[in-house]
């Protein structure tokens, strides 16, 4: 065992890394990096893990993530999907030694919510395509998380909203499709023969399949800028081309309305 780690945190550590849940460089200070009430030092940031085998699972990561997106509708659900069940498999390893233990400061909890829960459950999350179901397994997803650290269950009757703003935390969902119309504004401004501006402009040609066309991520963030600022489809390459404009339009974006 690394010296100073306490067994619960390596144990955790090496778990979520051979699952693949997380990548190695997205936890540099991992669980006890941070002093707060707990008063424990950074002594757990470096574990030993191979050279080679953190540069294969990045560049695993990597290949994967560009296969996503190629993914067709109904397959791009079951990918979010997929990432919830791995937000919630990090929600387990860390429940006893962290979300739940009363010796960790709030402040560190929710370091290792933004570290490590938050990009196990939204990585590459500017791909997606989103419906209402999905959007309500993703907020409940996260509330799963923040309701632990602010020592509260769905008993207790409490609003998401009020939650967030008790331990000042933005909705993930504001987060998400921030990225998303950010990756929009990135796409519509990319110069021609860039891969990724070339094949977001691409019109393919021939016949579809027979049934329901599926939603292409075009559309679907076509359809979410006019729904969250009012911006229709004939003007949104002209304002999303604008970067100043743009970045300013995405600072105001204001969270979806709280169900619950």
């Amino acid at each position: 065992m690394t010296a100073g780690c306490p067994a619960t945190a390596l144990d955790s550590y090496q778990l979520l890394t051979s699952q693949h849940l997380i990548t190695m460089d997205k936890i540099n200070f991992i669980f006890f990096s941070i002093r707060g009430n707990s008063g424990l030092r950074p002594t757990c940031s470096s574990l030993g893990v191979e050279t080679e085998r953190r540069r294969r699972l990045n560049r695993e990561e990597k290949s994967w993530g560009l296969e996503k997106g190629l993914k067709g509708e109904g397959r791009m659900e079951r990918e979010i999907d997929r990432r919830i069940g791995a937000a919630s498999a990090v929600m387990r390893t860390l429940h006893g030694s962290v979300v739940v233990k009363r010796e960790l400061s709030r402040k560190a909890k929710l370091s290792i919510y933004q570290s490590i829960y938050v990009p196990a459950l939204t990585y590459g999350h500017e791909l997606w395509v989103m419906t209402e179901r999905t959007r309500s397994r993703v907020q409940a997803a996260e509330m799963s998380f923040l309701r632990r650290v602010a020592g509260l269950s769905l008993r207790d009757r409490v609003r998401s909203s009020v939650i967030r703003e008790e331990l000042g935390v933005d909705p993930l969902l504001l987060r998400v499709e921030r990225s998303q119309m950010r990756w929009l504004g990135h796409l519509v401004r990319m110069p021609p023969g860039r891969l990724p501006g070339e094949v977001f402009r691409a019109r393919p040609t021939g016949r579809r399949p027979r049934g329901r066309p599926r939603t292409r991520w075009r559309d679907y963030v076509s359809r979410l800028a006019w729904e969250r600022l009012g911006i229709p489809q004939e003007e949104l390459a002209e304002v999303a081309g604008e970067r100043e404009v743009w970045a300013s339009l995405l600072r105001l974006l204001p969270p979806r309305p709280d169900p619950g």
